[in-house]
């Protein structure tokens, strides 16, 4: 009866651990170690490391710092995590991304704005044109090197929901935009980048 039992519990996990999303109804994503980074996600190891919990990108002009999951996020979902740009002016967060295309949610420090863009991403080609993409929508807000921000994005219903602090945000829908409503997840730095307690939930 024990092993039974112990059998039933196991078999949630196992389910999760196999699905081809990032998330489940049963369980919000997270990481908090080197190997669930390795085992989830296309790393590396030269531009993103995961230590004491913190996953630290580092990006240049030409490499940009990127990072992206092995699986698909579900149809709904909602992102938070904390972000710090130590020594960047870019910050992106990829959302989508499906065949070389994406939708791009972004901390823009030189021009002191956050962004939604229609983004392209060739991993082989670091060259113009072939990474980033033209800006949709755009909202200006004071961003800093060295200072935490909480980001909050949510799909849900092909509507696309983005803002820092619970103060700053923008919205779009997705099929008005002509913005890809289904892909992985990613993130690019251009410079050094601190992120935190990352949290992904199917809504």
């Amino acid at each position: 009866m024990k092993i039974k039992f112990a059998v039933f519990l196991l078999l949630p996990f196992v389910l999760i651990s196999c699905s081809s999303t990032i998330s489940t109804a049963k369980k919000e994503y997270t990481f908090s170690t080197s190997k669930e980074l390795k085992s989830d996600w296309a790393i590396n190891s030269k531009e993103w490391i995961l230590q004491n919990d913190t996953l630290t990108g580092n990006g240049s002009l030409s490499p940009w710092g990127v990072l992206v999951s092995k699986k698909q996020l579900p149809e709904n979902y909602e992102i938070d995590f904390k972000v710090n740009m130590t020594n960047a002016s870019l910050f992106e967060t990829m959302l989508n991304l499906d065949k070389g295309k994406y939708i791009r949610t972004y901390l823009y420090q030189i021009d002191q704005n956050l962004v939604i863009g229609d983004g392209v991403y060739d991993k082989k080609d670091d060259s113009y044109g072939k990474r980033g993409g033209p800006t949709l929508f755009k909202k200006p807000m004071k961003l800093e090197n060295n200072k935490w921000y909480a980001i909050k994005i949510r799909v849900q219903n092909s509507q696309l929901y983005f803002s820092i602090d619970s103060q700053t945000s923008l919205e779009c829908s997705l099929e008005k935009s002509n913005l890809n409503q289904k892909g992985k997840l990613g993130f690019i730095t251009n410079g050094e980048v601190k992120i935190t307690n990352l949290r992904i939930k199917m809504l």
